[in-house]
């Protein structure tokens, strides 16, 4: 593989994400060179094409500016990098479990969803847009989500969960998920079904707000 193709992809093993100015901005730390911000994009066109990098996410911004672009690796571009780190998350999470207080472990899960729910930056807006930014930002960390209207109200369906071995072994992790959609919506939802008892999607109703009955 050409040799700056894949330092981008070593970029994004290690940061999860980037934008294209991250990326040169990591690239002209490592290379001590002055590449450009089109040279990336070419390049990222071409993982692009071969299925390696995802098609880039926007992320808005929560000040003033242009919203972002974000690039990620895809499942086939994360394989480049061999890796246990669902095994190591799972070992990890039992352990806290069983050392911690349950008060104290649920501080942590809790301060994880709040840290994700501050870097979303979902901006302000109906619930409709705020289900859009948040969609996007789920899908920006794996999760396959969707949203759809009922008579009930919004339903957010996650396909994906990107910790499903360690949630398997302990769904005080599924707590995470409820926190950080909570906080993204600023609305309390209720879980409807959840794929780490077997379910196909773990899915969230938000109902309408008294102005969208």
């Amino acid at each position: 593989m050409q040799k700056t193709r894949r330092q981008i992809l070593e970029i994004l093993f290690d940061n999860e994400q980037a934008t294209v100015d991250d990326i040169v901005a990591k690239l002209r730390n490592r290379r001590k060179d002055s590449i450009t911000s089109v040279t990336v994009r070419h390049h990222l066109a071409k993982l692009q094409e071969e299925g390696l990098v995802s098609e880039p996410l926007m992320r808005h911004r929560s000040s003033p500016g242009r919203p972002s672009h974000i690039y990620e690796l895809t499942n086939h571009g994360a394989s480049f990098f061999p890796n246990n780190y669902q095994q190591m998350t799972a070992k990890l999470i039992a352990h806290m479990d069983q050392a911690l207080p349950q008060s104290t472990f649920n501080v942590i899960i809790e301060g994880i969803a709040d840290d994700l729910a501050t870097e979303a930056e979902i901006p302000e807006g109906s619930t409709q847009e705020r289900l859009e930014a948040v969609v996007n930002f789920l899908n920006s960390k794996g999760y396959e989500a969707t949203w759809e209207a009922t008579s009930a109200g919004y339903i957010l369906h996650t396909q994906n969960c990107p910790y499903h071995h360690a949630a398997q072994a302990n769904e005080n992790l599924c707590q995470l998920d409820m926190r950080l959609v909570s906080r993204m919506l600023g609305i309390v939802p209720r879980l409807q079904s959840r794929i780490s008892q077997g379910d196909d999607t773990c899915s969230y109703l938000i109902p309408y707000t008294e102005s969208e009955q």
